[in-house]
């Protein structure tokens, strides 16, 4: 291969992924589909002021076994990006920057992140 064929910096097919960037493109993911939640949350509100006619319908749109699945997912995700967030407040005050504890710390978010998103899902009734 002629050097000048050669790419300039290495690219994404060359590295093995690794926990800790999964991670933090997955935070970075959520953060974007949070933004969704939150319209979805601001459409709730507006049913509230449109009338009942308007909210019982709305409801009944919730209650679909899609919505469930669209809901519990949301959940997930603010669960992860909050249990994420953590990690990386406690980077930044200097705790847990060597690559084990990065590791062990990877694996408590997501493991936290499940049982905060199934005690909240039955919590809340989406599941019963």
């Amino acid at each position: 291969m002629k050097k000048s064929e050669l790419p300039i910096s290495p690219h994404l097919q060359i590295y093995k992924p690794q926990i800790t960037s999964i991670l933090s493109i997955t935070h970075r993911i959520t953060g974007v589909c949070l933004n969704f939640l939150i319209l979805f949350v601001s459409l709730w509100l507006l049913s509230l002021s449109l009338g009942e006619n308007i909210y019982n319908y709305f409801i009944e749109f919730s209650n679909t076994i899609f919505m469930k699945l669209v809901m519990s997912i949301s959940i997930f995700g603010l669960s992860y990006h909050a249990m994420n967030g953590i990690r990386h407040i406690l980077w930044d005050f200097g705790f847990f920057l060597n690559n084990l504890s990065g590791l062990i710390s990877g694996i408590i978010v997501i493991l936290s992140a499940l049982v905060l998103s199934i005690l909240l899902i039955f919590k809340l009734g989406i599941i019963s």
